[in-house]
C-alpha cells in the first residue's frame, strides 16, 4: 500500500482479513513451527475504490479465487517471513484491483472493404479449381 503513487490503491484496512497458517513452502524446520503463510479474504461488495463496473470486472479476474461469499480469497507463501508473506498478498491485491479499474475500449464494428471481399471471392474460386484439377475426370 504505497500513498505516493498514484496508480497504486491504498486499500482500506477494514475492506480485508488477513490470517496466517503453515506455509507448506520452504523454512527447513522452521515451516512446522511458525504461521508464515498468509490469506488474505477481500469483500468485492463492499468495497469503495471501485464502481459496480469495476466490482463486476474484479469477480471475472478473480476466477475460481472468488467464493460464493463474493469474497476474493489469495494465499500467499512463497516467501520464509510472515512479514514478506503478507506484502505479497496485498500488492497482488492491488494488481487486481489495478486491472479491475482498466475499462476495456469498446468495439466498434466494421465492415470488410469492397477490395477485401473481391481478394476473398478470388481466393476462393482459385481453391475451387485446384480442387476441380485434382478430381478425377469424369466417365464419358
Amino acid at each position: 500500500m504505497t500513498a505516493g503513487n498514484p496508480a497504486r490503491p491504498v486499500i482500506p484496512e477494514g475492506e480485508y482479513t488477513l490470517s496466517y497458517t503453515r506455509s507448506p513452502g520452504p523454512g527447513g524446520q522452521n515451516v512446522n513451527k511458525v504461521s508464515s503463510a498468509c490469506e488474505l479474504r477481500f469483500f468485492v461488495a463492499t468495497t469503495v475504490l471501485l464502481d459496480e463496473d469495476g466490482k463486476r470486472r474484479l469477480r471475472a479476474l478473480a476466477g475460481r479465487r472468488l467464493t460464493q461469499n463474493d469474497e476474493i480469497v489469495l494465499e500467499a507463501h512463497r516467501h520464509r517471513s510472515q512479514e514478506a508473506n503478507r506484502r505479497d498478498a496485498i500488492m497482488r491485491l492491488e494488481e487486481l484491483i489495478i486491472a479491475a479499474r482498466h475499462v476495456p475500449k469498446a468495439r466498434k464494428p466494421t465492415r470488410p472493404s469492397r477490395g477485401a471481399r473481391v481478394r476473398r471471392l478470388e481466393g476462393k474460386r482459385q481453391r475451387k479449381d485446384v480442387k476441380r484439377l485434382r478430381s478425377r475426370p469424369p466417365i464419358d
